[in-house]
């Protein structure tokens, strides 16, 4: 009976061998770039927008932190292409950000680490299995001696359920902030964007100024060459178009520079251009407490916090389990070369004389309380912000309302002086001065404008509205789906 034991013994560690090996896995090389991928046309870059709602995160609830999700969102759109060849709106420069910047698609494999780190916690430790065999050379026995013996470490077990959890909220922590890194990018575009079409009317503008302008000094020029004027008529008006010069240039070089930027962030070559649509900004919500109210359940960046304190407070309570004397069991067959054999249990443990796993308990206690600070701290930024910026833009509305009614004046008082030059009852000066007087207003309503429209985007960044639920991920650019938060 017993070399039928032994053959069986023997034929399991064989076959658990050949398991072992047909699951190990395979290495496959992953090459580097040789060379920039830099899109050359907009028509290069990655269009498909997937179907999405305008916003709709799942975020921990409050009265099950160990289970339970709250949704708010609302009704998802359909898939829809970005039509590249007519002039870009500042949402459709926001989603080929989201579908094409280089630091997304690199930082995403932060992503599958996470992945990684929750797949290894909710592995359970392999049994440990012992083996040996002792040739009979002499003495008393008759028979080879051998021992066998199978254990598990208990211990895994009982930390189990509480590791899991924390590496799932840890992982889902990733995701939730992966998306908040998206709504940045998102909105750094579309900022760019927007001040990228203020700067082309801007220049536009002063280079009207500058033509008023150079028609003066040439006017002032011929009165000078006429003996009705002194030179020094001259001065103040050439220090002005001098002024107006430097500024067009300072416009200019903020221009390239912002058009790198936006370049940059679409994965595009440096040097690509291509119309920006005037900008279309969605008027504020009348009443902004119940989306201030609801920021932790719609907010990625709070929602990933959440998670966090969801993932310490899982290790808060897997360092307590781990107080658990360290206990491995199993059993054990024996034949010594008497021929006599035996079996029974065995049992491994720690004495918990010196150390209690107090040193873990108080380092996950720690991390803890540390992510319950930044989560309030940011919980009270988010909604600071969000009340400051809504009192910059009514503060930025209702200057815009007095700009362009002063604007309008101002350009009245220009149609007025253009008839009284006309018919001979003004100056060229005079005409000058009330054409420069219309465009410096012109320019002041665009400044208030540009301001106004930037701090919007950021406002509807920080109350998360109108931006995808989930992370944009080009399918050609990933070998597998990588779901949401669960």
């Amino acid at each position: 009976m017993w070399p039928l034991v032994r053959t069986a013994v023997l034929a399991a560690a064989v076959l658990a061998a050949a398991l072992a090996v047909a699951s190990c896995a395979v290495y496959h090389p992953l090459p580097l770039a040789t060379g920039p991928r830099l899109a050359e046309r907009l028509s290069d870059l990655a269009v498909e927008i997937p179907a999405t709602g305008a916003m709709a995160v799942s975020a921990p609830a409050a009265a099950a932190p160990y289970g339970g999700t709250i949704v708010a969102g609302s009704e998802r759109g359909a898939p829809r292409r970005i039509d590249v060849s007519r002039p870009l709106t500042l949402e459709d420069i926001g989603w080929l950000a989201l579908l094409n910047d280089p630091d997304l698609a690199a930082q995403r494999g932060e992503l599958s680490a996470a992945q990684a780190d929750l797949l290894q916690a909710s592995l359970l430790p392999n049994p440990s299995a012992s083996l040996s065999y002792g040739v009979f050379l002499g003495g008393p026995g008759a028979t080879p001696g051998w021992t066998a013996s199978l254990s598990e470490d208990i211990t895994a077990l009982v930390t189990y359920h509480a590791r899991v959890q924390a590496a799932r909220a840890a992982a889902a922590q990733v995701n939730a902030q992966l998306l908040w890194d998206e709504w940045q990018v998102a909105q750094k575009a579309r900022l760019a964007a927007l001040d990228l079409y203020w700067d082309e009317q801007s220049i536009g503008a002063a280079a009207r100024e500058r033509e008023v302008l150079s028609e003066e000094i040439r006017a002032v020029d011929r009165a000078i060459s006429a003996g009705n004027l002194d030179s020094s008529a001259l001065a103040p008006l050439a220090a002005a178009l001098a002024t107006l010069d430097q500024s067009v240039a300072t416009l200019r070089l903020t221009e390239l520079t912002t058009w790198q930027t936006l370049d940059g962030l679409l994965g595009l070559a440096p040097q690509v251009r291509f119309c920006i649509a005037p900008p279309q900004l969605a008027p504020l919500p009348p009443d902004l407490e119940p989306l201030v109210a609801s920021l932790p359940q719609r907010r990625p960046d709070l929602i990933a916090l959440q998670l966090g304190y969801r993932s310490a407070d899982g290790s808060v309570r897997a360092a307590i389990l781990g107080q658990f004397p360290a206990l491995v069991l199993g059993g054990a067959w024996t034949q010594d070369t008497t021929n006599v054999r035996s079996a029974g249990p065995t049992a491994t443990f720690d004495l918990p004389i010196f150390n209690h796993n107090q040193g873990q308990i108080a380092q996950a206690r720690a991390t803890r309380l540390t992510l319950h600070e930044q989560y309030q701290a940011r919980l009270d930024a988010a909604a600071a912000e969000v009340r400051g910026l809504e009192a910059e833009a009514r503060r930025l509305a209702a200057d815009i309302a007095q700009a362009r009614e002063a604007a309008s004046t101002a350009e009245s008082l220009e149609r007025q002086a253009r008839a009284a030059y006309a018919q001979g009852n003004l100056d060229q000066r005079s005409l000058a001065d009330y054409q420069t007087a219309a465009l410096e207003r012109e320019i002041e309503l665009q400044s208030l404008e540009r301001s106004r429209g930037e701090v919007v985007i950021t406002l509807t960044v920080s109350l998360a509205l109108g931006l995808p639920d989930t992370l944009t991920i080009p399918p050609e650019r990933t070998a597998s789906s990588i779901r949401t938060m669960p």
